[in-house]
């Protein structure tokens, strides 16, 4: 079995666990969640805790996977995930209209991104994105679309950036 497999997810208060034939669904204070299950990976729940198994060695790897991603569903219908995004650059700004993001990136028109369902975004400054939500794959799909607008180019650093990212910056050319 795998290191990862082995360790069993710790089910936080308020988080419910259901494992089905073909899929594992996990329920909690901020949504619920699903995905589908493998039929030769067990997943049993003992004392508050989940464990994985599985008989068949081709399936090990499979296994933490598995077990990677459960844990990942439970952190997410408790807590929940969120990444922070930064704009820098003159005149780069964001806000909230309504349920789309209005970004101003130095293009000759505004960008407007309509928010996914399940995806909370907000702006607490001009120039500060902070995308939350439960599913952690999807928040960072959404964050990436929005960095996507406008990746930070290396001469400036200008551009939508991951907060504590570190842009490598290349030397301007000389005459």
């Amino acid at each position: 079995m795998s290191r990862v497999a082995k360790k069993p997810i710790a089910l936080a208060k308020g988080v419910e666990l259901n494992v089905q034939s073909e899929n594992v669904t996990v329920k909690g204070p901020k949504g619920t969640l699903s995905i589908a299950k493998p039929a030769d990976i067990e997943i049993k729940i003992e004392d508050g805790h989940a464990v994985l198994s599985t008989q068949d060695p081709e399936r090990i790897p499979l296994t933490g996977t598995l077990r990677a991603i459960v844990a990942n569903m439970v952190h997410g219908v408790s807590e929940g995930f969120e990444r922070k995004l930064e704009l820098v650059g003159v005149g780069y700004r964001a806000a909230m209209q309504g349920k789309d993001l209005n970004l101003s990136l130095g293009f000759s028109h505004p960008v407007l991104f309509s928010v996914p369902e399940g995806i909370t975004v907000s702006t607490p400054t001009q120039t500060e994105v902070l995308v939350q939500g439960a599913d952690k794959q999807r928040v960072g799909e959404v964050a990436a679309k929005i960095r996507g607008f406008r990746p930070p180019e290396p001469y400036k650093g200008k551009g939508v950036k991951y907060a504590g990212e570190t842009i490598i910056r290349k030397e301007a050319k000389k005459a």
